[in-house]
């Protein structure tokens, strides 16, 4: 099992937080173990963390990339971690990641992808490998190098100049219309759609039950990946946790 889950509420220069992301480890657990340690502990130690999050969302990806890599030195055995993240402050709702665990919010009750699988064979992708002088082939799949299936991703020390860390963030708005968020590794996204994920959990009011429904489903449909699956449902602008 090279996935994991951090979900918890924290207080920040007197405003709570909701703090929610899955990682998806590959070459061993090293990775994502180290990035549910660190990065939202980097992060809410950033001193622009209420006056500019996004910036501070950056800049702990990184910070939190370039110390696992510190701490690599002594592996000959690369390891790497997708990151999906969901930060709640106030009203505001920002979602990060890099790699292809992905975020999908129900509002007014339909599936809105908040956050875009990072894949090597997109266009802006490949280019921005290419023009860093590396390649993308096919093995299989579209791979960096012909090894790693993701573009974006924490660690992967030998392929580091093309698979950088840098986040993708979008911003939505919590309000009446925003109902729940799944943040879920590929292991439920490769065979569950986003329109599905949402109508079937839209009926279940506890988080926990909601995540375990969605495991379920993607185990009887035979996903062969690791699946961990988070699901927020937004109550008066709090978040309710569940894996």
């Amino acid at each position: 099992m090279e996935d994991f889950y951090e979900a918890r509420i924290d207080g920040v220069d007197g405003e709570l937080v909701g703090l929610f992301g899955v990682f998806d480890g590959h070459g061993g657990a090293r990775a994502a173990e180290y990035v549910k340690q660190n990065l939202f502990s980097n992060l809410i130690r950033h001193p622009k963390f209420i006056s500019d999050t996004k910036l501070a969302i950056a800049e702990a990806y990184n910070l939190t990339d370039t110390e696992f890599l510190n701490t690599e030195n002594s592996q000959n055995r690369d390891a790497g971690s997708t990151a999906s993240t969901a930060i709640l402050v106030g009203d505001r709702l920002l979602v990060a990641n890099v790699g292809d665990s992905r975020v999908v919010i129900c509002r007014a009750g339909k599936a809105i992808a908040v956050s875009r699988d990072h894949k090597p064979d997109q266009t802006d992708e490949r280019q921005r490998i290419e023009d860093a002088g590396g390649f993308v082939m096919w093995a299989g799949t579209w791979r960096v190098g012909g090894v790693l299936a993701v573009s974006r991703a924490f660690g992967d020390r030998l392929l580091k100049q093309y698979v950088v860390a840098d986040p993708e963030i979008q911003e939505e708005k919590i309000d009446g219309s925003l109902e729940f968020l799944i943040l879920a590794s590929d292991g439920l996204w490769d065979v569950v759609s986003n329109e599905e994920a949402v109508a079937m959990i839209k009926s279940i009011e506890d988080p926990e039950q909601a995540a375990k429904r969605l495991l379920q489903e993607a185990y009887q449909r035979g996903s062969a990946d690791n699946i961990t699956c988070v699901v927020v449902r937004i109550l008066s602008g709090q978040g309710n946790k569940s894996k």
